[in-house]
């Protein structure tokens, strides 16, 4: 399953670092910017979300919300956040329900092994919560910023 341009933001749940539910259509009334990642403190993943991270005072006063997803725990989050020092909100998806509802766990190869894991994308929902765009396979240079030009488009 997955998610295509114009459809509408799924009704899943997610997990906030302090542990409480975050239910996704609750960002519905304001776009948001939806990323899903690998896995917390790996390198790619650490630029992505202090790009991301850096761009966010300007998703915010485009109205935008942003939110970074992976399977990591809540506590994991709490911990990488405190690493970095992130700005960007963080979500767990532990049960993998959210990443199989955007059809982003799927398998993975690194090294000639074979693995599942999370695919590094990213969803543009609109204020009624539409796919407005989404980018698969992302590669991090330049991705945070190429997003926001889009939210600039779109705002």
């Amino acid at each position: 399953m997955t998610i295509e341009t114009g459809d509408t933001m799924p009704d899943v749940t997610l997990v906030r670092p302090d542990g409480t539910d975050l239910a996704l259509r609750t960002f519905i009334g304001k776009p948001l910017v939806l990323y899903f990642y690998p896995k917390d403190d790996t390198p790619g993943c650490t630029k992505e979300a202090q790009e991301f991270g850096a761009l966010y005072p300007e998703f915010r006063a485009l109205g935008f919300e942003l939110l970074g997803v992976s399977k990591d725990t809540p506590a994991k989050h709490v911990k990488f956040a405190a690493k970095y020092d992130l700005a960007v909100p963080l979500a767990s998806d532990m049960d993998g329900t959210v990443t199989e509802a955007f059809g982003v766990w799927g398998e993975k190869q690194l090294y000639g092994k074979t693995y599942m894991g999370i695919d590094r994308s990213t969803w543009l929902f609109d204020a009624a919560g539409t796919l407005v765009r989404s980018w698969r396979k992302v590669k991090v240079p330049g991705h945070a910023a190429a997003v926001l030009d889009v939210a600039r488009a779109s705002a």
